[in-house]
């Protein structure tokens, strides 16, 4: 099954990341990814509360990537396996400007 990641960083920067790949990441690999991410991006939780679910996790790494970073094959690649796997959709919108992760 194809899957897209559709990235919205502004009204003038998307970016469409489609997988096709036969070999995805384990739930624990894009779990590790992500969390590496979060941490090297210096991201913060959205809640007060400390607590990080995974859309947040998502929403908070998209938006503190640099945009060249989407546009390098492997993180890309590696940011829409990660995604892919843990949210579980095959079709994902993640609009940081509303700070919205929708299906």
């Amino acid at each position: 099954m194809r899957q897209q990641i559709h990235v919205i960083l502004h009204k003038q920067q998307e970016f469409q990341l489609a997988l096709d790949d036969a070999t995805p990441m384990t739930r624990e690999e894009a779990r590790d990814w992500l969390d590496g991410q979060f941490v090297a991006l210096d991201c913060e939780p959205l809640r007060a509360s400390g607590k990080v679910l995974s859309a947040d996790k998502v929403l908070r790494v998209a938006e503190a990537a640099d945009p060249a970073m989407y546009v390098d094959p492997v993180w890309s690649h590696h940011f829409a396996q990660a995604v892919s796997v843990m949210l579980g959709k095959p079709s994902i919108r993640i609009d940081v400007p509303a700070m919205a992760v929708t299906y």
